[in-house]
């Protein structure tokens, strides 16, 4: 469970408050060494500055998210190098996130936190660790802080990739109401602001009411009713803070179709296999933060509570069961409670002023209901399983920052977490001789070395970083012996798989206001153990190991424009061959993508940026045979301030209308004509797609009070 692990520096009453980051550097600074800065981009620089203790970890601040081009609230998530966003379904539905050679699905491998609440949910209805960010209100974000790898304390379940953590705004410079109209019934409306309400207090609110009906042949009709309160003092390092959210949407889906459908003519592009998928979600939260320094370190804590539901009905598969089609609903209904604390201490001279923090995180997912169903147009005609799962999470951790020479640091950390599960069998034919109890743990230490700065090389930073991690598996996958759909006989799983990974890496600043990383990883994976939410049951894909390289860089080329660009490479096998093709391969880890963006703002009239993402062809299944089609994606924001108060933007997305898929797939599924002419049988294999969105242009007025 993801916790936030304090860090601070030595030094004067401001720097502590603004979380200038560690004794190592006040020391460095003292020596007259340049210290090498994290990337990030503020506004208040100060709150934010950081020292590195990787190659792979940043920060992300409101002013380089502020005219970047948007098509989904979660593609925020793509300001981390080598992050790919995508979407294979409706807009409700959590979105497909990719990294570091994984295909992330909803979540299952990084850990993503909003406001000390984790995100990603547990033994969840459709699939382990579903991260569904659609709540994201992208104007509201103050910072996202993101690390790659299993190298931090505070980092536990699903951080194999690496985590983020996003931090809301805490007051806006004046209240503002923005408008936004677009092509296939897009609509949003977004209403802001934040005030004194005595005694220092700031309250910040806001209410956003969305719809689109998409490209769609089958409208959308997604409808999105967002609000937020939050009530702070002081900063993140010095203050409280406490957050009200509450999120509901509702859409219907397009699936990924079999790109045969589209060749033949039998649908469309935009076209859909079977009417009435979708669903319907909620998310209601209440959490809180606090944080306070004192002569001799700091003090932090926080807790969060949230409800959450879903209703999602899905047909992937078409009509391979007959023309009554082969939709089902995963349904999930819990609620999640839990927080954190941590203790950090300055140990002085005698211990080299090491930095010693000490942490405790507790989450509790108590789950009402979690069931698959078949249904008919929306309507339950059969229950596959059905539970009743209390799933709770115990950490502990602890973490050592020394710096031994004015070159020379390390960080050491250790974490130990326990996991316990019930699970108890409500319903269907088959799944009721199943459920129980499980419980597993693991000790993961942590190790990271940095060299330098070294500031004949450009304030250079060399690094060495090494640990363990974990990812959960579905609790239901860890008790059932017996398959839900048939009665046979399944094997359980275990309910931790462990993760082990390593990189070098370097960060430079070749050039004034030019930031740049370099860094080679490897990442080995006990197993690669997901819980099918369409079927029920947990499907093994045995033991993978994966390295790569990562280049990524950070450029104000002048105080109004800023550039990013990376490029990542990854190669991802499978330890043993698949039993079923004899292949390696990893279906759908990607083994190229770059981005490259730009946005300027002078501070006149004009402004706005560009993004450009490519993402190279990867295998759809084991042998490699079958691919994906490589493409190159760009979006355009342009921006005009009538006045001050008053500004129009256009985002113009898929600039260059690239007839191309958000993402292909390798499996089985059956058309309505299929089945009509008897040619279907168990399912034909085939390339699964799920288009692109065509060139679309949204018009937004904001005015400022």
């Amino acid at each position: 469970m993801p916790a936030t692990v304090l860090t601070l520096s030595r030094g004067n009453a401001s720097a502590i408050a603004a979380l200038v980051a560690s004794a190592l550097s006040g020391i460095a600074q003292a020596a007259g060494v340049p210290t090498l800065q994290e990337v990030t981009v503020s506004t208040r620089s100060q709150d934010l500055i950081g020292v590195a203790d990787s190659a792979t970890e940043g920060t992300v601040t409101a002013r380089q998210l502020a005219n970047r081009p948007l098509l989904r609230p979660a593609e925020v998530m793509e300001t981390i190098p080598g992050m790919v966003v995508t979407q294979h379904s409706g807009d409700g539905k959590a979105n497909q996130y990719f990294l570091r050679g994984f295909n992330l699905d909803h979540g299952s491998d990084f850990s993503t936190q909003v406001m000390g609440m984790p995100v990603n949910m547990v033994s969840h209805a459709h699939g382990q660790g579903y991260m569904d960010l659609n709540f994201l209100i992208p104007e509201l974000l103050g910072s996202l802080r993101y690390r790659k790898g299993v190298y931090a304390a505070e980092d536990g379940d699903f951080a194999t990739t690496g985590a983020a953590r996003i931090d809301y705004q805490r007051q806006l410079a004046s209240p503002f109401v923005d408008i936004s109209l677009g092509q296939n019934g897009y609509r949003r409306a977004l209403a802001a602001g934040s005030g004194e309400v005595g005694g220092g207090l700031q309250l910040l609110g806001a209410l956003e009411l969305a719809g689109n009906d998409g490209p769609w042949q089958q409208p959308e009709n997604l409808k999105k009713h967002n609000a937020v309160l939050r009530l702070s003092d002081g900063t993140a390092a010095k203050g409280f803070s406490l957050t009200a959210m509450a999120y509901e949407a509702s859409w219907t889906a397009t699936e990924h179709v079999p790109q045969r459908a589209i060749n033949s003519g039998e649908i469309g592009r935009y076209g859909a296999l079977s009417p009435r998928d979708g669903g319907k979600t909620h998310r209601y939260s209440l959490s809180g933060e606090w944080a306070r320094p004192d002569q001799d370190g700091a003090s932090r804590a926080g807790f969060y509570v949230i409800n959450y539901g879903l209703n999602l009905f899905s047909a992937p598969s078409g009509f391979i069961n007959g023309l009554q089609g082969d939709q089902h609903e995963q349904a999930d209904a819990r609620t999640v409670w839990g927080g954190q604390a941590s203790r950090s201490w300055f140990l002085g001279p005698v211990f080299r002023d090491s930095e010693l923090t000490a942490g405790i995180q507790l989450r509790q997912d108590r789950i009402r209901s979690v069931g698959l169903y078949r249904t008919e147009d929306r309507l339950r005609t059969d229950t596959v399983r059905q539970d009743k799962i209390t799933e709770t999470a115990a950490s502990l951790l602890l973490e050592a920052r020394t710096e031994w020479q004015p070159w020379l640091r390390s960080t050491v950390g250790l974490r130990h977490d326990e996991v316990d599960a019930r699970v108890t069998a409500t319903g269907g034919e088959f799944n009721l001789g199943n459920g129980g109890k499980t419980r597993a743990g693991q000790t993961s230490p942590k190790l990271g070395i940095v060299l330098g700065p070294f500031p004949l090389l450009g304030a250079t930073e060399f690094y060495a970083n090494w640990g363990h991690g974990f990812h959960s598996n579905d609790a239901r996958g860890a008790t059932s012996t017996v398959n839900p759909v048939d009665g046979g006989a399944i094997s359980r799983v275990p309910l931790l798989v462990k993760a082990r990974g390593s990189e070098i890496g370097m960060r430079t600043m070749p050039l004034p206001g030019w930031s740049s990383g370099l860094s080679l990883w490897q990442m080995d994976l006990a197993s690669e153990l997901v819980f099918i939410g369409d079927e029920g049951v947990t499907e093994p894909k045995g033991a993978s190991r994966r390295h790569g390289l990562e280049w990524s860089n950070y450029i104000t080329a002048a105080q109004s424009l800023i550039i990013d660009a990376d490029v990542a490479l990854s190669y991802a096998r499978f330890k043993q061959a698949s039993a079923n093709t004899g292949g390696t391969r990893v279906p759908n880890a990607i083994p190229l993508s770059a981005s490259l963006g730009g946005t300027l703002d002078p501070g006149g009239k004009w402004f706005g940026g560009v993004r450009l993402r490519y993402l190279g062809a990867y295998p759809l299944e084991e042998t490699g045979q079958e691919k994906s089609s490589a493409f190159l994606l760009t979006n355009l924001k342009l921006g005009y301030r009538i006045d001050p108060r008053l500004q129009l933007t256009l985002d113009v997305l898929n600039l260059f209308d690239r007839k191309a898929n958000d993402i292909e797939y390798w499996g089985g599924a059956c058309t309505r004509s299929e089945t009509l002419s008897g040619s279907c049988g168990g399912g034909i294999d085939g390339r699964l797609v799920h288009p692109l969105e065509p060139r679309t242009l949204r018009l937004s007025v904001r005015a400022s009070f």
